[in-house]
């Protein structure tokens, strides 16, 4: 499995900015997809996650209501609306799947990681 972000980039503060993230190769044994950020001098962190099967979102304390994970109908795709946007929302933002493989032949939870995009948030 891989996975590439895209939509990153400079929004004003109180704007709205959308990131992609298009998963790509043995995307049936995805369980879950979802971002993460990391800010200079801090530890990544949480923003959100979905589940492929049932659509059960979860969200970082700092951006519930303001955030929103979703995905699309052929489960390639996740999507992070971030609305009302925050300087402290800047950050490098990864995305993530979370997987079924095999490794030395038995059944293995993987994770696939972005190489991240940035978003900047001006005041």
């Amino acid at each position: 499995v891989q996975v590439v972000e895209s939509g990153g980039g400079l929004v004003q503060a109180g704007g709205s900015l959308r990131v992609s993230c298009v998963a790509s190769g043995s995307i049936s044994s995805i369980l879950d997809m979802g971002w993460y950020r990391q800010a200079p001098g801090k530890q990544r962190e949480l923003v959100a996650s979905i589940t492929i099967t049932g659509g059960r979102t979860t969200y970082g304390d700092s951006v519930k209501g303001r955030f929103t994970i979703s995905k699309d109908d052929a489960e390639t795709t996740v999507y992070l609306q971030m609305n009302n946007v925050k300087p402290e929302d800047t950050a490098v933002y990864y995305c993530n799947a979370e997987f079924l493989g095999v490794v030395e032949g038995r059944d293995k939870y993987l994770e696939a990681w972005g190489q991240g995009t940035l978003v900047t948030v001006s005041s």
